[in-house]
């Protein structure tokens, strides 16, 4: 009999993702209207615009050769600058302001290589790290792989609640704060909940980490990848406009959401003092994230393509968004008790149920949708592994991929599928 691999305990950790089998229905079954996976609308994606691209660096066989070289770890000088530039705009400040410069940025291989590449630098099994509860999932289990400790604060539909988070943080004794190394914050329509941290909370956040932070700095990796999907209300000033020394927030952006999910293409702004280890690790990952990939976005950005695609996807988006929230207004009767939140921007709608109604993975609600041939993401699998007590009557609904009238008849079988649960529910047992 051959043996087994003697697997690390890394890999002993790592679990697979539960969204990865609501991602896969979405994509093998045609019949199934996906309300679950987060992928971003297929005829959003600039394919023209990235097309004359890509045909503008190969048709000159220098810039062909350099795109098509290695590139380096930290990735392209020109990218860094010009996304330095595009965080100023969208701050409304100078580099200055944020004591930034282009070696204050890395280009990753998406967002997620920056947030597990910045947990492997800081966190060792047992460490300790706050999120969100609910949060994003798919941190979670990077959280959990690399053997850290969650503690999970509540949200609500102005974010991380951030009294709850000082009570968590006045509690703990002087070992537990040598060990809280990170807080994660999706700080703009956040996924799952499409919840956008409030300024006074941002501001009260930033004070907490300075006052906290006195055995050994503690790092807020904030996750802005919705921040340029904003269809309503105010452009709140990111975590890092207040980090004006430098020195306390990792912002992480990408390209998936505002451009393409196929360039696979990320990048953050670090506390000067952590770039080294960063490039190191990422050195060991890669050598440097797409070459090419990172000319076609330099220029997608110094042609005005980027901004002008942007600007269309919101006006899009917008529309579905607003789709969605009619669709659950028209089918889900207030006296069935359900009620979900107003995104002002991202891909998510969270609803909550009356706690009667089970939306777990094994609950009956989501037998009797995908009976109905609907698909949505059960909101317990939003929370850090670990929590003694998980709510079971929630979930997440995207209106990213299905289109407009795929949206409204997805809330209907959705809506027929609650009312079959809550229907027997109500039904007498018989004696």
């Amino acid at each position: 009999m051959t043996p087994a691999f003697g697997l690390s305990q890394l890999s002993l950790r790592t679990c697979d993702p539960p969204i990865s089998y609501f991602m896969q229905q979405a994509v093998e079954n045609p019949n199934l209207i996906s309300l679950a996976a987060g992928l971003v609308d297929m005829e959003t994606l600039p394919a023209v615009e990235t097309r004359a691209h890509l045909q503008a660096i190969l048709a000159d066989s220098n810039s062909a050769q350099i795109a098509l070289q290695y590139g380096t770890t930290q990735g392209l000088a020109e990218l860094r600058q010009a996304l330095l530039e595009h965080l100023c705009r969208l701050e409304g400040c100078t580099p200055q302001d944020l004591h930034l410069s282009a070696q204050d940025v890395v280009i990753t291989t998406g967002s997620q290589q920056l947030l597990y590449i910045l947990s492997e630098a800081l966190l060792d099994p047992g460490d300790l790290v706050i999120t969100a509860a609910p949060s994003y999932f798919v941190y979670h289990g990077v959280l959990q792989s690399l053997g850290a400790q969650v503690l999970a604060v509540p949200g609500d539909e102005n974010g991380l609640d951030t009294a709850a988070l000082e009570s968590v943080l006045a509690t703990l004794n002087d070992t537990e704060r040598r060990r809280l190394k990170l807080i994660y914050v999706v700080s703009y329509f956040e996924n799952p909940t499409g919840a956008t941290l409030s300024r006074d909370r941002r501001q009260h956040l930033f004070e907490l980490v300075q006052r906290y932070s006195r055995q050994q700095r503690i790092l807020i990796i904030e996750d802005a990848a919705y921040r340029e999907l904003r269809y309503e209300g105010e452009d709140l000033p990111s975590l890092k406009r207040f980090d004006r020394h430098n020195e306390y927030v990792a912002l992480a952006m990408t390209f998936s959401k505002p451009w393409a999910p196929g360039v696979k293409l990320g990048y953050g702004f670090l506390p000067r003092e952590l770039m080294p280890v960063v490039l190191r690790i990422k050195g060991n990952h890669d050598f440097g994230s797409a070459n090419l990939v990172q000319h076609a976005a330099l220029q997608s950005l110094r042609s005005g393509d980027y901004t002008r695609h942007v600007q269309q996807l919101v006006q899009h988006y917008r529309r579905k968004r607003d789709t969605l929230l009619q669709a659950l207004e028209e089918c889900f009767p207030k006296h069935w008790g359900i009620r979900w939140w107003h995104p002002q921007g991202g891909l998510y709608v969270w609803v909550v149920c009356p706690r009667k109604l089970d939306t777990g993975p094994s609950g009956p609600l989501l037998e009797q949708a995908l009976r109905e041939g609907v698909l949505y993401v059960p909101g317990e699998f939003c929370y850090p592994p670990g929590m003694p007590s998980v709510p079971r009557h929630e979930m997440r609904l995207s209106f990213g991929l299905a289109k407009q009238d795929e949206l409204r008849e997805g809330v209907r079988r959705l809506a027929r599928a609650v009312a079959r649960c809550l229907a027997m529910r109500n039904r007498p047992h018989s004696t």
